[in-house]
């Protein structure tokens, strides 16, 4: 269905940046194409361009093919890549760009998909179907990272852990995996491409998207975030919760305690607010589990206990 063209919205990036420290579908070969961009002569102090069968290789991933050639190796290069070669451009415009049209384009199509749904929800089907995680699973499954110019050292042990983890969440871990930036930002640049190459066609921007992206997440698989899953589940089974990350810092632990008893607890380096969402994610299961025995020991006794069946009620609609 046709749509009246849209204006991007600019978005802002919230994320942190960490301390210093895969399958693919339609990629043609299995071998890092890095050892092509080497092998093309290059003028004196310039790294060497983008070797054509790899730029033919992300058309046929993206199904688009550029009337500017050059805009795809833009979208791939990687600031890490000049050196130690004299500094040049890299992907952050276009990936501005992206990410200001990818904004609006699932904007749209939430908003036409859930006719009746309020603001809430459909800022949070926006935000899964554009955010970090949603769009590395798509540079990752579509073999997109394969083509990336970079020289970053720990960039490819990081993709590597990201693609074992993110086999345990089919769809989306809602807060629990911390992928590289760099994956979503290689989509959105892309997608910045071809909307410049495409003279700002927004309907062969969404057709190339709606592809890659393929499945959205819907109402139906949006999940919750463990945090807020948490809270809601705590108040719904009147229990008091407090997420204590002060010693961070110096642990790399967050707690959780219900009613004042620790119950779940995680550590993770690189960022608080993953230890944060995994110590709510083991509190969560604890607690579930825990309800659980309770059930089944009272339906052993015959005994109705209403409280227990309002937490099991509760714990129903967090799922």
């Amino acid at each position: 269905m046709a749509a009246a063209p849209l204006t991007p919205c600019g978005t802002e990036d919230e994320e942190e940046s960490p301390p210093p420290s895969t399958p693919s579908q339609a990629a043609p070969r299995e071998e890092h194409r890095e050892q092509h961009h080497y092998n093309r002569d290059a003028p004196p102090g310039f790294p060497p361009a983008m070797a054509a069968e790899d730029v033919a290789a992300v058309e046929a991933v993206l199904g688009y093919e550029f009337a500017d050639k050059s805009l795809v190796e833009l979208a791939l290069t990687h600031a890490s890549f000049y050196f130690p070669y004299r500094t040049g451009d890299t992907y952050e415009r276009l990936e501005y760009l992206g990410d200001a049209v990818l904004t609006c384009l699932v904007s749209r199509e939430v908003f036409r998909t859930y006719r009746t749904l309020p603001p809430g929800p459909l800022t949070r089907l926006r935000a899964a179907n554009v955010d970090k995680e949603k769009l590395a699973r798509v540079a990752v499954g579509r073999g997109l990272h394969r083509f990336l110019r970079h020289k970053a050292l720990q960039l490819e042990g990081q993709i590597h852990v990201f693609v074992e983890e993110m086999g345990k969440y089919p769809v989306h871990s809602n807060g629990l995996l911390d992928p590289p930036k760099v994956l979503s930002d290689i989509v959105e640049s892309l997608i910045g491409a071809i909307y410049s190459d495409s003279n700002f066609d927004q309907e062969k921007v969404w057709r190339v998207f709606r592809n890659l992206a393929d499945p959205l997440i819907s109402l139906e698989t949006l999940g919750k975030h463990p945090v807020s899953e948490l809270f809601e589940f705590c108040q719904k089974t009147r229990r008091g919760v407090k997420i204590v990350k002060d010693a961070w810092d110096k642990s790399l632990k967050v707690e959780v305690l219900i009613d004042g008893e620790l119950v779940g607890s995680a550590t993770y380096a690189q960022k608080k607010e993953i230890a944060q969402n995994r110590a709510a994610k083991a509190a969560l299961d604890k607690l579930k589990e825990t309800i659980g025995q309770t059930q089944s020991e009272s339906a052993g006794r015959g005994i109705s206990e209403p409280f227990n069946e309002l937490d099991i009620a509760g714990t129903l609609k967090c799922q």
